[in-house]
């Protein structure tokens, strides 16, 4: 591959990290409860973005393509994913809510990192749209009688990392307006709009497959 394919590919995936997305919400509402944890989902949507590279160069992602039942079934699955992530935080958020109005303390929902990297990590292993991207973009880029294998996991560390420096930037940023998200009112409806977006997203995912 050339510097030129390989700055073409980084554009395309740069495109892609920037797009709002299940990972983007997921990062942001664990961002507001502790950033540490919010890097680490980031890091473990980055590994498996890697690991659909490695799936896309053993062509599982070419048999999710050419099987629909099989592709509907998974992307149900993700869209069961994210609607569970919405409503258990909608109900999360909404408890903290009414502690907060019979004037008790209010606890911050706290994420450890391991409950961040496998929240990251299941998001994006779930969404099938990432092996797919990967289908349609991987033979564009592999040189002529070149290692399919070895090119998907280049491709894939590439987006992997330009998705991770997205990511952090969004945790950065979430963590930098903290002090004004923390405000019981900002916080209480940050945290259900990012829910409602979740389970919408699940949603839709889960209707659409059912349609197809």
């Amino acid at each position: 591959m050339t510097a030129v394919s390989l700055l073409a590919f980084a554009g395309l995936c740069l495109v892609l990290a920037v797009t709002p997305g299940p990972d983007t919400f997921l990062v942001l509402r664990i961002a507001l409860n502790r950033p540490s944890a919010a890097i680490a989902a980031a890091a473990g949507s980055s590994l498996s973005a890697i690991l659909w590279a490695a799936l896309v160069g053993v062509g599982l992602a070419a048999i999710l393509e050419q099987s629909a039942e099989v592709f509907r079934w998974l992307k149900i699955a993700g869209g069961l994913y994210l609607l569970y992530l919405g409503i258990s935080s909608f109900l999360r958020a909404r408890r903290a809510g009414a502690q907060a109005a019979a004037g008790e303390e209010r606890k911050p929902l706290r994420y450890s990192h391991w409950a961040g990297f496998g929240s990251g990590a299941l998001s994006t292993i779930l969404n099938p749209k990432v092996g797919l991207f990967y289908l349609a973009v991987v033979p564009q880029f592999i040189p002529h009688g070149g290692n399919t294998m070895a090119t998907a996991l280049v491709l894939g560390t590439i987006l992997a990392a330009i998705a991770f420096g997205y990511l952090a930037i969004v945790t950065a940023l979430a963590a930098k307006a903290n002090q004004w998200l923390r405000r019981p009112k900002v916080s209480t409806v940050f945290e259900r709009a990012t829910s409602g977006v979740l389970a919408a997203l699940g949603l839709g995912v889960i209707a659409s497959s059912a349609a197809s």
